[in-house]
């Protein structure tokens, strides 16, 4: 079975169009529609019926696409595991939003100008998400906030960046001592459901802080926002540019702050372990 033919029939899947599809997978439509005829004739079933001006799977192909998945992931392990040098490749890879943003487009350009073989699939999500997925097999590695936990031994990890936490005030916000800019104003605080978020739980308890709870959100840029819009303070980690484009906030150094360690988690045991290697490689030089 060729699995081209099952790349273009997961495709429609997703897409729901066998015209997004061809432009997707850069062929034809009636080399969609060859393929799969081709498929449907291999497995016996009709798999594509149309709803309108959408393409839906039949239950024969519902009954099929879990192994079709896994199948084109075994077709990639095959690949990574086949390219010893870790020249070429395809990696899933999970990223956190300020990650995404701040660390990942220079990881990318180093990768594009000195391994152009390596391909990138980006998961977006939070590090527990991240975390989850990575240790179900979804992931190949991911780049996220250090677990609050130890790592398993099977586990490696490559810090890329260090961020201080900081506090965040209104613009024209003058400095003042930490506990009066928390009674002061509302705190915006960041998700405890996330990893981020606990770590500024636990300072704050360290700390013998208690703020005037306003707003607990799991956007960091939204906590920005609100703040340079002079609906509370926050502490938030100093992650890297971009922030929000036209936010202006106050920033305060907050004593004995607590650091937000961000870097590459990956397994040892990893099937694609050259193309990680070389990926880790590239993003401590980026």
């Amino acid at each position: 079975m060729d699995t081209r033919f099952l790349q273009t029939f997961l495709t429609i899947v997703r897409t729901g169009s066998a015209a997004e599809t061809a432009r997707r997978m850069n062929i034809t439509p009636s080399a969609v529609s060859q393929r799969i005829r081709a498929l449907e004739a291999e497995i016996g079933q009709p798999l594509l019926q149309r709803h309108g001006q959408r393409l839906r799977p039949s239950a024969a192909a519902e009954a099929i696409m879990i192994i079709a998945e896994r199948m084109l992931a075994l077709e990639d392990d095959l690949r990574a595991a086949a390219s010893v040098d870790g020249a070429s490749g395809l990696l899933r890879v999970g990223v956190i939003q300020t990650a995404l943003t701040g660390i990942m487009p220079d990881i990318l350009l180093a990768l594009r100008r000195n391994r152009p073989g390596i391909d990138l699939y980006l998961v977006p999500g939070a590090s527990g998400d991240l975390w989850d997925q990575l240790s179900g097999g979804s992931l190949d590695l991911a780049v996220l906030v250090r677990p609050h936990f130890p790592l398993p031994k099977s586990y490696d990890w490559l810090t890329l960046r260090r961020e201080k936490h900081l506090l965040i005030a209104p613009p024209g916000t003058p400095a003042a001592p930490t506990e009066t800019l928390l009674a002061e104003f509302p705190f915006l605080r960041y998700d405890r459901n996330h990893w981020g978020g606990r770590a500024v739980e636990q300072y704050l308890r360290a700390q013998q802080l208690q703020p005037r709870d306003g707003h607990e959100l799991d956007s960091l840029e939204a906590i920005m926002i609100m703040v340079s819009r002079g609906l509370g303070v926050s502490i938030i980690p100093d992650w890297p540019a971009p922030w929000p484009a036209g936010v202006q906030v106050e920033s305060f150094p907050l004593p004995d702050a607590p650091l937000r360690e961000v870097g590459v988690l990956w397994s040892r045991s990893a099937g694609r372990l050259p193309l990680i290697r070389t990926f880790l490689q590239e993003a401590g030089q980026a």
